[in-house]
Formats: structure tokens, C-alpha cells, sequence
């Protein structure tokens, strides 16, 4: 509600920046804000599913609904680019001069203001609930006060020194920069949906967990781990002595289960047990168990 928010009054904001002055720079900038508002309204509905609890026929939750809404920004982002860059194209055809540059600047900088307060907004709150959809949104958003930056200096020297080439070739640059941004979102989004495994340091976080419990004579391997939005998942395999009981084996899963849970908030675990002495335990270790 925050970015949507942001993203009416930035719109209202640029837009008449625009009308002030004509400048394709500042053009770009208010469509770019125009993609704001469209991802922050679907970023809203994906969020609300993947809040959704495990039903019958989704066991594993919602999260991923997450990943559609970040593809989907990029996607959007991507489509803003190609428009800023043609407007920019048009105007080296038909270059025009630049008006009232001051108080469109003005109401520019105004609207990368409220940007940025909402940027760090989302980016608080996207690391705190683990949310890939908060933080895109959020990430984006700071390269629209990037781009904005930028349009304001292209703009103010374009209007101070007479140089009209200036100001598309400002619009270039920011298409070109939300290229980046929009392939990077996409590319995060698709692996997501692909099941790529945590960071690095999320699995190194699960080790160092794993190993207190080592030093007992048990064994682990079969790590494998994943994450669906903000849900992560991981599954691995406990190895103890033979003469355990069940209900020995049992308790111990869950101390290591409960461990993990409380290291890594939002975390479902899988366990599975297996003998020490049993040389099948050690056969099992593959990726892909078909």
C-alpha cells in the first residue's frame, strides 16, 4: 500500500514536471513511475496469495506466487525501457528546447524524495518477512531516484548550456539502466521457480547447526534446500547408530528440526533416519534418488 501509494504521487508529480518543461528525460521518468504503480497493484495481489496457508492441492503453501509478481515487474520494466528509448530517438530527430527547467527539475527532485522514503520503507520491511516481492519493488524503486538523479543533472546542464542532444541521450541512459534492472528481476524470478537453493550463507548457517550435533558420533548428507518466496525448505539425512530405539532417533529429529527452525525463522525441515552400520545410508546421497 506504501509503494502504491508512492507511486499516485510520483506519478502526478513527474508527469507535470513533463508538461513543464517537455523534456523526454523527464518523460521517461514519469513512465518508469507509471510501471511503479502497475507492480505495486500486483505485487499486492501476489502477496495476498502467497500469505494464503498449505491447502490440499498446494502442501507446500503459496510462496511462489512471489516469483510472479517479481517476473512480472521485470517484465513491465522492460516495456517502460523500450518506450523511454524511442521517445529519446524521436527527439534526436526533432530536437526542442527545454522550458521552465527549474520548477520541473524541482518537482522531480520532490518525487525522487518520496521514492526514496518509500524505497527504504519496503526494503525494511522486505528483510524482516523475507520477502522477495517487498524487496524488488523496493530495489526498483531506488533505481527510479537513481534515474531520476540523473534526469535532473542531464536536464539542468542540457537547459543551462543549450546542448538539446543532452537530454535523449539521458533517456537512453535510463532505458539502458532499466534494461539491467528488469533482466536482473526476471533472472532472479525464474530461478526461484526453478527451486535454486538458499544463499550460501543460509546453507553454511544449517551446517554450523548440523555440526554441534557431529561431534555425538552422528553423521549428515543429503543436504538439499530451497525456497518458495518467503517459505524456505530443507531435507537431509541423519545418520545415528543401529541399537537406537525409534523413539531415541525420534527425539533427537526433532531437537535438530527445532534448532534449525529457530536459526532460520520460516523454515520447514525434512528429516529421514538411517543406521550408521547400513552401507545403503551411504548410497542414497544423489540429487536425483529416481
Amino acid at each position: 500500500m506504501v509503494s502504491i501509494a508512492a507511486a499516485l504521487i510520483t506519478i502526478g508529480l513527474k508527469f507535470g514536471a513533463y508538461a513543464l518543461t517537455g523534456s523526454v528525460g523527464l518523460l521517461s521518468d514519469a513512465l518508469e513511475s507509471v510501471v511503479n504503480l502497475a507492480t505495486a497493484l500486483f505485487a499486492l495481489f501476489a502477496l495476498t496469495v502467497a500469505d494464503r496457508p498449505a491447502d490440499e492441492e498446494h502442501a507446500f503453501g503459496h510462496g511462489k506466487a512471489e516469483y510472479f509478481s517479481s517476473g512480472f515487474e521485470g517484465a513491465l520494466i522492460l516495456v517502460a525501457a523500450v518506450g523511454i528509448a524511442y521517445a529519446a530517438f524521436d527527439r534526436f530527430l526533432e530536437p526542442r528546447a527545454i522550458e521552465r527547467a527549474a520548477i520541473g527539475l524541482t518537482v522531480s527532485v520532490i518525487a525522487a524524495g518520496v521514492n526514496l522514503l518509500a524505497a527504504r520503507y519496503l526494503l525494511h520491511v522486505g528483510r524482516k518477512y523475507d520477502s522477495i516481492t517487498l524487496e524488488a519493488d523496493a530495489r526498483h524503486l531506488m533505481t527510479d531516484v537513481w534515474s531520476s538523479a540523473g534526469v535532473v543533472i542531464g536536464v539542468g546542464v542540457a537547459a543551462a548550456t543549450g546542448w538539446q542532444w543532452l537530454d535523449p541521450v539521458v533517456g537512453l541512459v535510463v532505458a539502458t539502466h532499466i534494461v539491467i534492472i528488469g533482466g536482473t528481476l526476471i533472472r532472479r524470478s525464474a530461478m526461484g521457480l526453478l527451486d535454486t537453493a538458499l544463499p550460501t550463507d543460509t546453507v553454511r548457517q544449517i551446517e554450523h547447526t548440523l555440526s554441534h550435533y557431529e561431534s555425538a558420533g552422528m553423521h549428515f548428507h543429503a543436504l538439499r534446500t530451497r525456497q518458495a518466496g518467503r517459505l524456505r525448505f530443507v531435507s537431509f539425512h541423519v545418520l545415528v547408530p543401529g541399537h537406537w530405539t525409534v523413539q531415541h532417533g525420534h527425539d533427537l529429529l526433532e531437537r535438530i528440526e527445532s534448532d534449525i527452525r529457530e536459526r532460520l525463522p520460516g523454515t520447514t525441515v525434512f528429516t529421514h533416519l538411517e543406521p550408521l552400520e547400513d552401507p545403503a545410508s551411504f548410497a542414497d546421497q544423489r540429487l536425483d534418488r529416481r
